[in-house]
């Protein structure tokens, strides 16, 4: 699997742009680094009323696939990747149930079984149709459904907080743990600044206002588009 962090060694030799006033994240070009404070990230995020969710359906995102052929497709790729205990894994990628735990931070609970966890996308697929991509062509929306290059679009999580969430942003839904709100709030702007995604009125604010609590930490990512 290439994760965020092989990916990260992968740039470290490029060179990274420090945000000023003079260059936005809303600028940047696909596969450039960019480094920025939280709020700067969500004072560039584009501004949109949500487009018609016309047309939408999840099958307009491909997934899972197996993007190197390594015999693992990419729900298996995060359950491994981020598994607290290692599972059991037979034949090519076949993780045997009841042999590995995963952390899920959203409710700050620990499962057992690889069923009872969901890969979420951190901007669901519906949410991301109605910020722009469904605007997109057919390979941008398979490399965002099964982006493993930055290991804050997937998440391993218990299945029901993750059909709880759906395909709510901030504004209507966060992670039932406090311990989990501003790790979700940066992670959610950088998958949004990093797929060049907007968002729309009641989701700024909802930004600006949970960030409030936050420590405003320095971003590091790299744009996908």
């Amino acid at each position: 699997m290439k994760s965020f962090r092989a990916a990260l060694a992968a740039v470290l030799a490029m060179p990274v742009l420090a945000l000023g006033p003079s260059l936005t994240p809303a600028v940047a070009a696909p596969g450039e680094t960019v480094t920025a404070p939280l709020s700067t990230l969500i004072a560039a995020l584009p501004v949109r009323d949500e487009g018609s969710r016309d047309g939408y359906s999840r099958e307009q995102f491909k997934h899972w696939i197996d993007a190197d052929r390594d015999g693992c497709h990419t729900r298996n790729e995060v359950l491994l990747a981020e598994a607290t205990t290692a599972p059991e894994v037979t034949g090519r990628c076949t993780i045997t149930r009841h042999t590995g735990q995963w952390q899920s931070w959203y409710d700050e609970t620990v499962q057992t079984d690889k069923n009872d966890v969901d890969i979420d996308h951190m901007v669901p697929l519906g949410e991301a149709w109605d910020s722009g991509a469904a605007a997109w062509t057919a390979a941008e929306r398979r490399d965002y459904a099964n982006d493993l290059d930055d290991d804050r679009s997937l998440l391993a999580v218990r299945d029901s907080v993750n059909q709880s969430k759906a395909d709510r942003d901030p504004a209507e839904w966060m992670p039932p743990a406090a311990s989990a709100t501003c790790r979700y709030l940066a992670d959610w702007v950088t998958v949004k600044s990093r797929w060049h995604l907007s968002v729309d009125t009641s989701e700024l604010t909802a930004l600006h206002r949970i960030a409030d609590g936050c420590d405003d930490p320095v971003i590091t990512l790299t744009h996908a588009r």
